[in-house]
């Protein structure tokens, strides 16, 4: 699956049709759990394997794959194979956006920011700032 680099701030439709209705239900339905949420803005961050995913939103290797296998099928996480090792990553702008809006929400609901506050989850698309390789930590540890 091909992301788009841009997110449109106008809808080419003016009201959903049933097809994308659904997606975007399902999508929703996808980031309805706290896990996958950190998973999916981690991995918007930069590529990762399961086990440093694990480490950083504090579930099992187990629960991880599991909630990355929901993801991939979805198409909102892809991987690539290095030999014995696995690395997800996602980079889709819309996906993107929409996490930052809702986790900017999310802190204006709990009094974590207020007002015009910085939102340092922002709102441009995510870029690549190194490959994970065996060994590395894959992540950074900001924005969780």
């Amino acid at each position: 699956m091909a992301y788009p680099d841009e997110v449109h701030d106008d809808l080419v439709l003016p009201v959903p049709d049933d097809s994308h209705a659904r997606i975007t239900a399902e999508t929703f339905r996808l980031l309805s759990d706290a896990t996958r949420v950190k998973i999916l803005w981690a991995l918007l961050q930069e590529e990762a394997s399961v086990n440093v995913l694990a480490e950083l939103v504090g579930a099992s290797p187990t629960a991880v794959s599991q909630h990355l296998s929901k993801l991939r099928l979805a198409g909102l996480v892809k991987n690539r194979r290095e030999g014995t090792f696995a690395y997800y990553s996602a980079d889709d702008a819309h996906v993107h956006r929409l996490l930052a809006e809702a986790l900017s929400h999310a802190e204006h609901v709990t009094g974590t920011a207020t007002g015009q506050d910085p939102h340092p989850y922002g709102s441009s698309a995510p870029e690549r700032r190194r490959q994970s390789r065996p060994g590395s930590t894959g992540v950074r540890r900001t924005g969780l």
